[in-house]
Formats: structure tokens, C-alpha cells, sequence
């Protein structure tokens, strides 16, 4: 059965249910709705020609209503979520698009203006037996193979169907079958790419697991692949080290291994990367370094997230044969008084990049973000956070970047 007829279905049962569902369908249901103000300004320091532009700038409102139902009662438990979004363009700046807030209109003067406003309407349908959930229809999860992307004004989307066992006690066990990807700044379902390194597939597999040997040590395996692109292997261990009062040591150890799949051009990968964190009270100091090897850049599907320790607000530091390395700090005002509000600033240089044929290839990113949160009252749960961030590149844009961003939730 095709996932448009299995989502079918789950409308005709999204109608059926509240007659007849137990009390756990409706008494665990919950809905609510998220408003986001997104404000975007991206300057191309090296403007023109280079970048064919100086900057992209643009303002939206987006707001999302959920609805995420229980269980019927029964051996098989049936249920179904729902998802609506709506995004509305504010202001288009001086017509610079191209920031992913929304979709494009090619049609406007320069070929980068954005429509006014988009839409969409994502439905699941799920079953469920003892500790074994199917999902099936629009996704959106992480795994260290395939991630969903929510850096915009609205998140991005799979098609497809996604399995998940908690049946094996400290074993959580994933697997599912990724057919279409709906961009952030679109309505649209669209074939998968390859970031970087191109190919196009509708058909993206992948299973493994997390196995949690005590609180402290877990360690992950998992396989992805994309249909006539390529293969991908995963390992990873997290291990966290309690020193004494609020303090702890952390290590996250991953490894990937790519290879190309079918009629695809030969592909060679791997990417080795991990962080070590220090955590004393409030203040959290952490330490990553990441390095690709091999003949070709890092690949993953275009608008997901890579499992990349440096992976960050613009750059993912994975280019074909890329060293890189992070230093991060992190502070939580809850220490002196002002629980909500939080700092994070990191730093990350490259080099050795792969570029027109020799390893000359340098480049660095420095991100600041300051948060806060409403804790109580009427206002609670509003929150307010600005990102900025620098890009400097010897083979790339420079770039200047700052992004605010106000959400409110309100569960209903």
C-alpha cells in the first residue's frame, strides 16, 4: 500500500476515532499551538560578483497547531498526529530572498523575491504494540544516518515510515523507509539529493539502534542508504563521567564510513569527530574536533542535519579531506537568579580542505547566541533568542549573519 492511500486511510480514521476510542486515545491526546517570529539578515561581505548579491534579508511570521492523539486500547493501539503550519512573509527586505524563511518566487524582478505566504497540512498515521511504535506519513525524528532540519521559519519533513522498539530493556532499536523530503520553505514533497555531492533518490533506508549499558555509557550503531547514491555506516559512544557536585565530564565519540550505492559515481568518505564537555555548575566548556577523509565531501540528504560535532549555525566543516576543530562555551543564568536565560558562544576554524585540486582550503565560524524564556505567568513560555554569526573562507562566501527569533507556545 502507497503512503498517500495509508494517509488516506488515517483521515477516514481521524474521523471514526472519537467515537470510538478508549479513554487513553482522548485522555492522552494533546494538542497546541507555536508562534514564531523570524527575522533573518545575512550580509555577503564580499558582495558582488562573487555572490551576485550584498545581502539576504527577510521577516516572517509562522505559526504551527499540533495535535498528537493517544492510543486506542487493544492488543494494536491505533492513533494519528496532525500538524498544520502556515508561514506569512513580513517584510521581504529589499527584495534580497534566498533565506529560506520562504519559498521563492521566480517570478519577481531579480529571480529572488519570496512568495507572501505558504502553507502545509502533515498527517501520521501510528499503531503501537506494547513498546513498538509504526509511524507512517509526514516525519520528523533524529538518527546519527538522517535527521529532520528546524533552523527556519517552519521545519522540514519526510515522507515515509519510521519503526521504533523499546521492547529490549536499555535497547532502542530504529528503522524505516524515507521516500520524499518537504523542504523548510516549501509545501511540496521533492525527491532526495545529495548535499554536495548530488544524485537523486526516492528512496532512503535505514535501522539501528542505542544500546544504554548504565546512565552513563551508551553506544549507537546504525546504517543508512540512499537508493543508487550511496551508503553509510555509523558508530558512535557517549560516555558521561560524574566528577563530584555539579561537575561531570562527557565524550562523544562518532565515526562514519560512506561509500557510493548502485550506478552512482565512486564515493569515499569518513568522517571521524567527537567532543569532550566539561560541565562545573553553571558554566559548561567544550572541546570538539572533527576530520574527513578520503576522496569526497561528507554526504547526507540537502536541508537535513548531518551528525557532525561541527555542524553549526552556517557550516558543517565537511569538506573532502577538511580538519576542523571547536572550542564552546555555555552559561545558564539559573545560577545567578535568572532561570530562562542562557549564553552560548563557540568557535570553529578548518583547513586543509580540498580546493582545485590541493589542500589550501581554510575557513573559520564564530557563533554567539543569547536566549531567554519566560518561566511564569502570563506570559509563559515566550521566548526570545538572537543568533550571530561570522564566516570567513578562502574559497567561499564570507559572511556576516544575525537572526532573531520570538516563539510562543500555548498548549490547548
Amino acid at each position: 500500500m502507497s503512503i498517500n492511500k495509508t494517509l488516506a486511510i488515517a483521515g477516514t480514521c481521524a474521523l471514526i476515532f472519537p467515537f470510538t476510542a478508549s479513554a487513553d486515545f482522548i485522555a492522552d491526546s494533546k494538542a497546541s499551538v507555536e508562534l514564531r517570529n523570524f527575522y533573518f539578515n545575512r550580509d555577503f561581505r564580499n558582495g558582488p560578483p562573487t555572490a551576485q548579491r550584498d545581502s539576504a534579508k527577510e521577516w516572517a511570521q509562522g505559526a504551527m497547531l499540533r495535535f498528537e492523539s493517544g492510543y486506542t486500547a487493544g492488543t494494536v493501539g491505533l492513533g494519528i498526529d496532525a500538524v498544520g503550519m502556515l508561514g506569512l512573509k513580513l517584510d521581504g527586505g529589499d527584495g534580497s530572498g534566498g533565506t529560506g524563511l520562504l519559498p521563492a518566487d521566480l517570478s519577481s524582478e531579480n529571480g529572488r523575491g519570496s512568495q507572501d505566504e505558504y502553507s502545509k497540512l502533515e498527517l501520521t498515521a501510528k499503531a503501537k504494540v506494547s513498546e513498538t511504535a509504526l509511524k507512517v506519513g509526514s516525519l520528523a525524528f533524529r538518527t546519527p544516518v538522517v535527521s529532520s532540519n528546524d533552523t527556519r521559519l517552519l521545519p522540514s519533513t519526510f515522507e515515509g515510515a519510521l519503526l521504533t522498539s523499546k521492547d529490549i530493556d536499555q535497547l532502542v532499536l530504529q528503522g524505516g523507509k524515507l521516500e520524499q523530503i518537504k523542504f523548510n520553505s516549501s509545501s511540496n514533497y521533492q525527491d532526495f539529493t545529495g548535499n554536495r555531492i548530488g544524485g537523486v533518490s526516492d528512496d532512503f533506508r535505514f535501522a539501528g539502534g542505542t544500546y544504554s549499558f548504565n546512565k552513563a555509557l551508551s553506544t549507537s550503531l546504525f546504517y543508512g542508504n540512499l537508493e543508487n547514491v550511496y551508503r553509510q555506516f555509523f558508530g558512535g559512544v557517549v560516555y558521561e563521567i560524574p566528577l563530584a557536585a555539579q561537575q561531570s565530564l562527557k565524550f562523544d565519540l562518532r565515526y562514519s564510513k560512506s561509500t557510493d550505492d548502485g550506478n552512482f559515481r565512486p564515493l569515499d568518505n569518513r568522517a571521524a569527530n567527537g567532543l569532550v564537555a566539561y560541565t562545573l555548575g553553571a558554566n559548561v566548556f567544550t572541546a570538539a574536533y572533527q576530520r574527513m577523509s578520503g576522496d569526497d565531501p561528507f554526504p547526507y540528504i540537502a536541508n537535513s542535519d548531518p551528525y557532525l560535532v561541527n555542524f553549526v549555525q552556517i557550516n558543517d566543516f565537511a569538506n573532502t579531506q577538511e580538519r576542523s576543530w571547536q572550542l564552546r562555551y555555555d552559561y545558564n543564568f539559573a545560577a545567578l537568579g535568572i532561570p530562562g536565560l542562557t549564553f552560548m558562544s563557540r568557535y570553529v576554524q578548518g583547513d586543509n580542505a580540498l580546493v582545485g585540486g590541493s589542500n589550501t582550503g581554510k575557513e573559520w565560524e564564530r557563533d554567539t547566541d543569547i536566549g531567554y524564556v519566560v518561566q511564569s505567568g502570563s506570559l509563559k513560555n515566550l521566548g526570545v533568542k538572537l543568533r550571530n554569526a561570522t564566516v570567513r573562507s578562502n574559497f567561499s562566501n564570507d559572511l556576516d549573519e544575525t537572526r532573531l527569533i520570538v516563539s510562543y507556545t500555548l498548549a490547548l
